[in-house]
């Protein structure tokens, strides 16, 4: 089992925690975490794009001239695609880009992340994490004290609106409850700083 320290919000060490090996201590999988990379940015599309077509477009509701005896090439509309304010033909239409991976590619994926933290030193766990008011100078004092300089994401077990109005105002830290890891957040940041209840939960859920 992988065993990384234990440290409280003043920076010091207060011990050392085991890790669950399922969880923390795989083989990353490098497609699985390609796969639900890809997953969660279409995801994220709106798929607002449109255009109009020949009967969206106004006008053109007359037959511009007879079918012969003018010499010119027939036409129905003024509207058709080939005319200058015709409409589109086969452009864009809304539409929903997101789909789902199967749960355990998903699960892998997520795992294989976690494992990638702890094998690369960027995993973090706090014995606790306890903010009174909200402050930013209480977030920046704890990343001081961590030695934390790059993009962090901070893990917690349950949703605490103190901690995360606390980081709002820091570009470079993102506060998440555990029930909320994903893999944009955990790839996306540097430095993975997770409480220790968080980490129980996270193993409950996966392992």
């Amino acid at each position: 089992m992988p065993k990384v320290a234990l440290y409280n919000q003043s920076g010091s060490q207060v011990g050392d925690i085991e890790l669950n090996d399922v969880v923390f201590g795989i083989e990353p999988n490098q497609h699985a975490l390609h796969d639900a990379v890809v997953m969660q940015q279409a995801s994220k599309r709106q798929g607002t794009h449109a255009v109009k077509n020949r009967s969206a477009v106004s006008g053109g509701g007359r037959k511009p001239w007879r079918q012969k005896g003018t010499g010119r090439a027939r036409q129905g509309s003024i509207r058709s695609p080939q005319w200058v304010g015709g409409g589109v033909v086969f452009g864009p239409t809304p539409r929903s880009y997101s789909y789902k991976l199967p749960k355990k590619v998903r699960r892998l994926a997520l795992k294989s992340a976690l494992s990638t933290k702890v094998t690369e030193e960027n995993l973090t766990v706090l014995d606790a994490l306890a903010i009174d008011t909200p402050k930013t100078k209480e977030v920046i004092n704890l990343l001081n004290a961590l030695n934390v300089n790059e993009k962090a994401l901070i893990v917690t077990s349950e949703k605490d609106e103190v901690i995360m109005k606390s980081a709002n105002n820091l570009q470079k830290v993102k506060v998440l409850q555990a029930s909320h890891l994903n893999i944009l957040d955990i790839l996306a940041h540097d430095r993975l700083i997770i409480t220790k209840d968080a980490v129980e939960s996270i193993e409950e859920v996966l392992a």
